[in-house]
């Protein structure tokens, strides 16, 4: 039976590391890092995430701002508010909550933050930086993987490493994070051939393609560690991840449940991106 890796507990303890580093700036006069966080409309799950993030600001000492604008929001409008947040000194991480209305041009909004402030790490320097192994704010949810791992004293390093999914979100940067911890990596995708075999070459499994269950238990490499990044929500409410958990976990050597694995960790690594920033580029007093 394989061992639990707990996000819950491990971003606790990315959460205290920020708060002691929050406190540290202000021991120093420095200002405490700010995150603003730009909304389009109503929608009822990223009013959710939005809360979320906000409380996990509040716990550690850090300002946080919501700017909220009405779903018939021209991208003017919008852009013009990242301008201003882009200017603000106080502001050291901005993020655009995802989804936005359609006549909106999520990506142009998304280029229009300052790479300096994009604390999710989608901006194109970024993402750019990451690929030459420069400083940089990492996409949150792979960072959150690689803590994980660090955790649960997984070391990829010469390690096969398979990734499911390509998103410019998680599956991408997640290769890229892996492959920069000296792991050789995989990523697989709806054109994959005979996937079932690609997955069973797996010493590190990471799932990130939003189908309940759709790994199957005896695709899983014995000894193999295995992240689920799915978040599936079925009609009786329940949350499934990527991974079919139960045969998994007879054959993985340790395991993310779902909720409680790499969820909780988005946010924290946000918050870990929040405070990098501030003490990256930020030394004016208050």
């Amino acid at each position: 039976m394989a061992t639990l890796i707990d996000g819950k507990a491990i971003a606790a303890k990315v959460r205290a590391e920020v708060a002691e580093g929050v406190k540290a700036r202000l021991a120093k006069g420095l200002r405490a890092p700010g995150l603003a966080v730009v909304r389009v409309g109503e929608d009822p799950a990223s009013k959710i995430y939005i809360g979320g993030k906000r409380k996990a600001c509040s716990e550690v000492g850090m300002q946080s701002w919501e700017h909220v604008f009405p779903e018939t929001a021209t991208q003017d409008e919008v852009a013009n508010k990242l301008r201003e947040l882009n200017a603000d000194p106080a502001v050291h991480g901005i993020l655009v909550q995802l989804p936005i209305p359609k006549q909106l041009d999520d990506r142009a909004l998304l280029n229009l933050v300052d790479s300096k402030k994009d604390v999710d790490g989608f901006h194109p320097m970024n993402l750019g930086s990451l690929v030459m192994g420069l400083p940089a704010p990492r996409a949150c949810t792979p960072f959150g993987v690689m803590r994980l791992l660090q955790e649960a004293g997984c070391d990829p390093a010469g390690k096969r490493a398979v990734v499911i999914g390509r998103s410019l979100i998680v599956g991408k940067p997640m290769a890229l994070m892996l492959l920069e911890a000296n792991a050789t990596v995989t990523v697989c995708h709806s054109k994959t051939k005979d996937l079932p075999a690609v997955i069973r070459e797996a010493d590190i499994l990471v799932a990130a393609i939003g189908k309940g269950r759709f790994v199957q238990g005896d695709w899983v490499k014995p000894g193999a560690v295995v992240i689920d990044v799915g978040m599936n929500r079925q009609a009786d409410g329940k949350l499934w991840g990527d991974v079919d958990f139960e045969p998994a976990s007879q054959r993985a050597s340790a395991i993310t449940p779902v909720p409680g694995g790499v969820g909780p960790m988005t946010i924290a690594m946000l918050i870990r991106n929040t405070l990098n920033q501030a003490d990256r580029y930020d030394t004016a007093k208050v």
